[in-house]
């Protein structure tokens, strides 16, 4: 990993619903994942994020694993719903104040606050009056955004408006897998350009209410393979999951593919309102993907697994380290070279604690090394890559997973909250502090 730059940012990422719980605490509103999570056919497990990991009330706790770690910034995202629990109107102040104090906190451990805005938790409230189907709630979002610039915007120094936006479309509104479960082609299409909207619309507030601050959007990007067995799935894959929010934000543009079926939600300047100069990219990668058509879907397309001999994680996703290189290279070339930042990538293992406490997780350790070697490989290549954030810091509630699965670089035992380092928690350590 020799062409890993002195100033490289290395941190870790997580999500409000994933591991905050504390979901009746002082004020929160319910969001559509409350609501989701109400059905036990949804989650695989019947569980849900009322407790997850207590990261509400464990914060301290949690920032001294990052600062242990050697990670000098943090990723994390807001709850729209504990600053506005029906997602407008009234500002929670006993919400702002959790952040604030999260926020203090991280600066006093020397660790950079990476604010996102919105990882899926939309506030029920919302979803009620239509959710992002609905023109209006990326108005909404704007407004969320000022509020938390307003007051968070002294502390933070770097703001992310969606994290992948584009899984809330397909997944939650197309093959109805996540929250709100719907299974609607035009609900896809007009959730993918509401949620462009309300990028765009909060990076205009955000410029207005801290200029000083750094404004960018994160994608996942799973790049579709396969595409000989069928080049017109892999196409219509490929246009709806890893182009249609990446090209409005970086291009002013939808992909000829969509555009038709995109139109009757786009307004006169919409496009322009949503291609604005954004001060960095944040890249999601895990795998790859492989795409048929079908006509049982509401999309018209479908998401296989990959042949059993390919090498997978424990949950199927295929590992492909050369991907990730010609991912980043993809962006460069096609977007031109804005600073990109890896701002999750990690995978889930079979995680057990052994009879001396311990954890090792030897897949996820050499996941981490094959990957970050592609990542240096393309710094080589002159992809303009500044950071690294690993998903995730600890074992969460993995969305219609439950906690089944295990994506944490430090074990979480549920029943007793207690937090034990894996060998990948040591594994990044030497990395983050340059010890190897």
């Amino acid at each position: 990993m020799n062409n890993i730059p002195e100033n490289f940012v290395w941190g870790v990422s997580t999500s409000s619903y994933q591991i905050e719980g504390s979901v009746e605490t002082d004020g929160r509103g319910k969001t559509i994942w409350d609501t989701f999570c109400e059905n036990p056919k949804n989650i695989i497990d019947q569980s849900s994020g009322a407790v997850a990991c207590d990261h509400y009330q464990r914060y301290p706790e949690d920032i001294l694993l990052i600062k242990d770690l050697g990670a000098k910034a943090y990723r994390f995202s807001t709850a729209w719903s504990r600053v506005q629990p029906e997602g407008f109107g009234k500002v929670n102040k006993a919400g702002i104040d959790f952040y604030k104090r999260l926020v203090d906190s991280l600066l006093e451990n020397n660790i950079e606050p990476w604010l996102c805005l919105n990882h899926w938790d939309l506030p029920q409230g919302l979803e009620n009056l239509g959710g992002w189907r609905s023109r209006d709630t990326a108005f909404r979002f704007a407004e969320y955004a000022e509020i938390i610039g307003k007051n968070l915007g002294d502390l933070v120094p770097n703001f992310i408006t969606h994290n992948e936006p584009n899984v809330v479309a397909l997944l939650g509104h197309g093959w109805g897998w996540h929250a709100p479960g719907m299974q609607s082609a035009d609900a896809v299409m007009a959730v993918t350009h509401h949620l462009n909207l309300a990028h765009g619309l909060a990076v205009s507030r955000l410029r207005n209410t801290v200029p000083e601050a750094k404004l960018g959007t994160v994608i996942t990007m799973q790049p579709v393979i396969d595409w000989e067995n069928d080049p017109d799935g892999s196409a219509r894959l490929d246009a709806l999951s890893n182009r249609a929010f990446t090209d409005p934000a970086l291009l002013g543009t939808y992909p000829d593919l969509i555009s038709e079926e995109i139109s009757d939600f786009v307004q006169e300047d919409d496009l322009r309102t949503i291609h604005q100069p954004l001060d960095f990219f944040g890249l999601n990668h895990y795998t790859t993907v492989r795409a048929r058509s079908s006509q049982d879907t509401a999309l018209g397309v479908k998401i296989i697994q990959p042949p059993l001999e390919i090498p997978q994680t424990v949950k199927g996703w295929e590992i492909n380290p050369e991907m990730l290189y010609q991912q980043l290279l993809e962006l460069k070339n096609r977007y031109g070279n804005l600073p990109i930042y890896i701002t999750e990538n990690g995978c889930a293992a079979p995680d057990k604690l052994d009879s001396a406490g311990r954890v090792s997780d030897p897949d996820r350790v050499a996941y981490f090394r094959d990957y970050l070697l592609a990542a240096s490989r393309a710094i080589k290549g002159g992809v303009n890559l500044k950071g690294y954030f690993a998903w995730s810091l600890m074992d969460n509630f993995e969305w219609a997973d439950g906690y089944t699965q295990r994506f944490g670089i430090v074990y979480v035992d549920f029943p007793t909250q207690k937090r034990i380092p894996k060998d990948s928690f040591y594994f990044l350590k030497k990395i983050f502090q340059n010890k190897t």
